[in-house]
């Protein structure tokens, strides 16, 4: 296994991080623990869970991903184990998670971090993550930007402020973002500076071979800003295994959940994961090792968030990342993605 700096942080972190929002909703307690067993024997020690996982989101649920998440810790020595959550901002109807409405403001933020660290049964979060952005921007699969759909928010200012007093009484150790776009990562590093608090140090994005629009977006701004990609839905909720393409299975993601994967329900995913599985198959790889082996592969690339509902899963996910592309494979890659340039925003 290696490991990384993320960011400019101090934390070392596996170039693998186990994501867990499967935990409580389709893995169980006891298979929850056996696959963080099997990851953190094989090396992994960043975990990456969220205040409102599992997901698909529901009341009955809610939180208990980072409990199971929390049991498992128990049993290990905490500076051991990297942890990162995510708090829910506002924008959703999630009107459960800490009794509603949500926002960002001070209040509900600490609220929020207390929460998590109950539910961890931990004293600090190694990384703590704004979930998506409390202000009007495209994501989960919307692709444009509407200006007629500007909303109240937080400013972001505020937010970085309440982040950073979280960080000075030692509950989080440093700050991430997810699901967010150039604006906002530079707004957050720019609210830091003004106000002489620790930057942002990680970014959490869906990035996969259907999605890279983070090299046209983000890509500089994290260079240049010391800022690592923690990409999610690698396998673009399974799509990209070509598991779906001719008898899909009943248990998938996209079959248990069908209104949950819109950012994939468009008409050129279809062909392009297609496309993948063929490039795979003649360089005698399954779609999902092709699939997992390029995200991990990519330097902007801090820690690989993989899932998994069985431990088969997680040990395909696990060889995948550490597997070494040739460049003729990258470069097929890159023609097929030009030919099918980004299908799922």
């Amino acid at each position: 296994m290696e490991y990384r700096k993320l960011g400019a942080s101090d934390l070392l972190v596996s170039s693998v991080c186990l994501g867990t929002m499967t935990f409580g909703q389709q893995n169980s307690e006891a298979e929850a623990h056996a696959q963080l067993d099997a990851a953190f024997a094989a090396g992994v020690n960043f975990i990456d869970t969220a205040e409102m996982y599992p997901v698909p989101p529901k009341a009955e649920t809610s939180g208990a991903t980072e409990k199971i998440v929390g049991s498992w810790l128990k049993g290990r020595a905490r500076d051991q184990v990297v942890v990162a959550t995510k708090f829910t901002s506002a924008g959703r109807s999630l009107g459960w998670i800490r009794g509603g409405p949500l926002s960002n403001g001070r209040e509900t933020i600490r609220d929020a971090v207390d929460g998590s660290l109950r539910r961890l049964g931990t004293d600090y979060i190694d990384l703590y993550q704004i979930h998506w952005p409390d202000r009007n921007q495209p994501m989960f699969g919307q692709w444009r930007f509407d200006q007629n759909a500007e909303r109240a928010s937080t400013p972001i200012r505020e937010q970085m402020a309440t982040l950073g007093e979280l960080v000075k009484e030692g509950k989080i150790r440093h700050v991430g973002l997810s699901n967010e776009h150039p604006w906002g990562v530079m707004e957050f590093l720019r609210a830091a500076d003004e106000q002489g608090l620790a930057r942002v140090v990680s970014v959490q994005n869906a990035y996969n071979l259907m999605n890279r629009v983070f090299e046209q977006t983000l890509a500089e701004v994290c260079f240049r800003e010391n800022v690592s990609l923690l990409p999610y839905s690698v396998l673009a909720f399974g799509l990209l295994s070509g598991k779906y393409l001719d008898n899909p299975p009943s248990d998938g993601r996209m079959t248990l959940f069908p209104g949950f994967g819109q950012r994939y329900d468009k008409p050129g995913v279809a062909p392009a994961v297609a496309a993948y599985a063929a490039l795979a198959h003649r360089y005698g790889m399954t779609p999902a090792e092709l699939a997992v082996a390029f995200v991990a592969s990519r330097p902007f690339v801090g820690s690989t968030i993989v899932g998994a509902t069985t431990l088969a899963q997680l040990e395909v996910n696990l060889k995948a990342c550490a597997r070494k592309l040739d460049p003729e494979v990258v470069a097929e890659i890159d023609a097929l993605h030009l030919k099918f340039t980004n299908p799922a925003p």
